[in-house]
Parts: structure tokens; C-alpha cells; sequence
């Protein structure tokens, strides 16, 4: 039984290739990539001649088959045009479907656009909530924001250039013209460049000039201030969902992201006032 090896590739620069990666790709039996076209380019670069299938969005549950014969016959690498896959890539059904069946599933650490423009940002890395690309439709968009307006996690989405200054209005519109936000475009690349400022400031700007390349957005999130919830309040929130039925842990999460608490707070709390 051979290991399913899930190998980052860089976002842009090939230099970002680690060793390791290399090394895996050279030795499995067989490479299975978004786009064969693209990842043969970057085998050609580091000289590896390793035999190659194509696993991608449109062919992947009729692929996982052919790839477990392969995982049977020797160690399988995938792989996605660029970054970590099943990161907004094609491979979470191939890995999910690995675990179920108890194949090894090993994944190297190496370059992915999410944690690169979180970090690059400047906004808080403690708490980040990773929404993947942001809806087309409006209304979709309008009601992921809405859900998102109180939350506090700094916020890291993907979306498309062509769309970028409709998105970036939208947020001006939901979440407020100073919400701090960050667009990062074409990273590790040779124009890259990270836009940092207010909601309206930045779209303002790409309203007049669409960026080229990938766009990933890094949002601020809601600010604690002086109207973070009393205790009576948290209290009256607390009962309200345990009365509802939901566990304490899961009310507490959801109180604390509303409330400007700690969860292992609102959590003492709440095992004071089941005890009650």
C-alpha cells in the first residue's frame, strides 16, 4: 500500500519549491495534477520526469479509482497548479476518500496564498476565518458579509480580479467604508503588491483600475469598543441558547463571538448558572 503524498507548488515563484517537495515528487510512482500542462512546466523547470495524470474539479470522483489502483501499486503525489491542494483546489474527495480506506495520507507544508496574504496584511493572525472565493451573485455575497459583520476573526477570502471592485463596494456597504482591509495581488511574483487601508480607500481605487493576476482580500474584524456586552447580558444570551437546546460549548462560542467576551469565560459562566 503506497502513501498519498499532498504537495504544495508555488503560487509564483519557483524558488518557493521546497527541498522536500522535490524530492517526493521525484521518487513517488505517480503525480496526479490539476493541469498537466501547467505542472509538466514545473517538472521541466527541476528536471523531473516522474509519469503524470490529470486529477481536477470536473474529473475527480471518476478518477479516484484509477488513482487508488495506483496508491496500491506505489506512492501517488498530488498536486494543484499552484499553492496547497484541496486549499479551494481540487483534492479534499481524494483525500477524504484515502482516510476512509486507511491509505497513509502525508501533507508537506510549503507555499499557499491564504497564510501568505494573512500574514503580509498587518491585520491580527491570532483568529482567522478562511471563507474560500467570495459568492458571484450579489445577494449571496451581500448575506455571506452580513453573517461575517460582528465576527472577529480577521477575515481571508479569494476572488477574481474582474469582480474585485464590486466586492470591495459591497464591503464599504455591509461592513463600513473604515473597515480595514488588504488586497494582495500576484505574491512572490514580480509585480507583487499588498494595497492596505480603509474599505472605502481601496475601493475607491480599484473601482477606477481592475488589478491583473490573483486578488486574495484580508478584512479586518469587528473592533472590540466600549459597548462589548454586560454580564447580565451575556448571562441572558447564555440561557437563551442553552434553553434552546444547544450545548454549553457551542452557546459559549457563539455568545463570545457576538459579545466581545472569551469563551472560557462566558464557559465558566455557563457551568455556574447550570449548577444553579
Amino acid at each position: 500500500m503506497g502513501t498519498l503524498y499532498i504537495v504544495p507548488t508555488p503560487i509564483g515563484n519557483l524558488e518557493d519549491m521546497t527541498l522536500r517537495g522535490l524530492r517526493v515528487l521525484r521518487e513517488v510512482a505517480l503525480i496526479a495534477a490539476e493541469d498537466t500542462r501547467a505542472s509538466r512546466v514545473l517538472l521541466r523547470h527541476f528536471g523531473i520526469n516522474t509519469p503524470m495524470t490529470s486529477y481536477h474539479e470536473h474529473n475527480k470522483l471518476g478518477k479516484l479509482e484509477a488513482l487508488f489502483a495506483a496508491l496500491d501499486a506505489g506512492d501517488v503525489a498530488l498536486i494543484s497548479d499552484a499553492g496547497t491542494p484541496g486549499i479551494s483546489d481540487p483534492g479534499l474527495e481524494l483525500i477524504q476518500a484515502a482516510i476512509a480506506r486507511e491509505y497513509p495520507v502525508l501533507p508537506l507544508p510549503g507555499a499557499c496564498a491564504l497564510t501568505t496574504a494573512l500574514v503580509g496584511a498587518g491585520l491580527a493572525t491570532d483568529r482567522f476565518l478562511y471563507v474560500g472565493f467570495l459568492p458571484r451573485k450579489p445577494s449571496a455575497l451581500r448575506e455571506l458579509l452580513a453573517g461575517l459583520r460582528e465576527r472577529r476573526e480577521t477575515v481571508v477570502a479569494y476572488e477574481s480580479p474582474y469582480r474585485l471592485g464590486a466586492a470591495l463596494g459591497m464591503i464599504v456597504d455591509v461592513l463600513g467604508a473604515e473597515r480595514r482591509v488588504c488586497v494582495a495581488r500576484e505574491m512572490s511574483k514580480k509585480f507583487e503588491q499588498f494595497y492596505r487601508g480603509a474599505a472605502s480607500e481601496l475601493h475607491q481605487h480599484f473601482a477606477e483600475e481592475s488589478p491583473r493576476g490573483e486578488v486574495t482580500l484580508v478584512i479586518a474584524g469587528a473592533a472590540a469598543s466600549s459597548s462589548d456586552w454586560s454580564q447580565q447580558q451575556v448571562e441572558a444570551a447564555l440561557a437563551e441558547r442553552l434553553a434552546a437546546g444547544e450545548a454549553l460549548s457551542k452557546a459559549a462560542r457563539g455568545v463570545a463571538r457576538l459579545s466581545g467576551w472569551k469563551k472560557s469565560a462566558i464557559y465558566q459562566l455557563g457551568i455556574g448558572m447550570t449548577r444553579d
